[in-house]
């Protein structure tokens, strides 16, 4: 599989690789299916929902410093 030459990059991918190997099969897809839904579905839309989250925790942070003074 991985052939980076670097030893412990080559066995995390390794590991990740047969992980989600063994979760496709156990869910009944295929590899690229469930990187797709990782990659290209679940990881965007949680980064989006991190995102607006931060926003929103911004600003009740400048309402709360902003009621204090």
């Amino acid at each position: 599989m991985a052939n980076s030459g670097i030893q412990w990059i080559d066995t995390v991918f390794n590991f990740c690789v047969v992980l989600l190997i063994d979760l496709a099969n156990i869910l009944g897809i295929t590899y690229e299916e469930i990187n797709v839904w990782i990659f290209c579905i679940i990881w965007p839309l949680l980064s989006l929902i991190l995102f607006a989250e931060v926003i929103r925790l911004r600003i009740k942070n400048e309402q709360m410093i902003k009621n204090r003074s």
